[in-house]
């Protein structure tokens, strides 16, 4: 396990971790707030995004390698690492299909994305919270798992509206197909979420 102490790098790493979470967040709200009217130029846009994304993420697997003492675990920082950038990569699949397939955003996919953002502000206010008061950060972990349970739901609840009309089954299937995978890409995004939460969990349970 990381030791207790305050030098600046390992301060770094809790900052980068930080950063990331602030970044997956604004990945998240690109979505949210461009998912009605998607160019090739929103597209770009938000890959500068995740190009961002890739730098933060590679400094810090380079400080992680070079690093033998960590404010919390390697494994830990490792993943709570990967499942942000997951978060962020989603988010940018889901940007596309939804531009690819021309799919008009409902009702599920408005509230699914909107939730999602909601986990990635837990995640930060858990990471940023973990050093110093960890319980308090076990909270916000807490409420991740609550939204993806909340997430889950409303997905059940799309795939079953789609699918419950047999009339337009027939004569609208491929666009019902089109918005079941936007659906997933949210869930999966999701889930990412929860992983990183899972991670955080254990990083706290360490730190008690």
């Amino acid at each position: 396990m990381g030791l207790f102490s305050t030098t600046e790098k390992e301060n770094s790493f809790v900052t980068q971790l930080k950063l990331q979470a602030e970044k997956t967040t604004g990945c998240v709200t690109f979505l949210e707030q461009h998912m009605d009217a998607i160019s090739i130029d929103t597209i770009k846009e938000n890959k500068a995004l995740i190009d961002e994304l890739i730098d933060i993420k590679m400094i810090l697997m380079d400080d992680l390698q070079n690093t033998f003492i960590t404010p919390i675990d390697r494994e830990d920082i490792f993943h709570i690492s990967v499942c942000l950038f997951g978060m962020a990569k989603y988010a940018q699949t889901t940007l596309e299909e939804i531009y690819l397939l021309d799919v008009k955003p409902d009702k599920f996919i408005r509230e699914m994305v909107e939730k999602v953002k909601l986990e990635t502000k837990e995640i930060f206010q858990a990471i940023s919270r973990l050093m110093k008061n960890p319980r308090i950060a076990y909270d916000h972990v807490v409420n991740v798992t609550k939204l993806e349970t909340r997430i889950d739901k409303t997905y059940r609840e799309g795939i079953k509206e789609l699918f419950e009309n047999k009339e337009n089954l027939v004569s609208n299937l491929q666009n019902i197909l089109h918005l079941r995978e936007v659906y997933r890409h949210i869930s999966n995004m999701s889930d990412k979420a929860e992983a990183a939460a899972e991670a955080l969990g254990m990083a706290v349970i360490k730190l008690s």
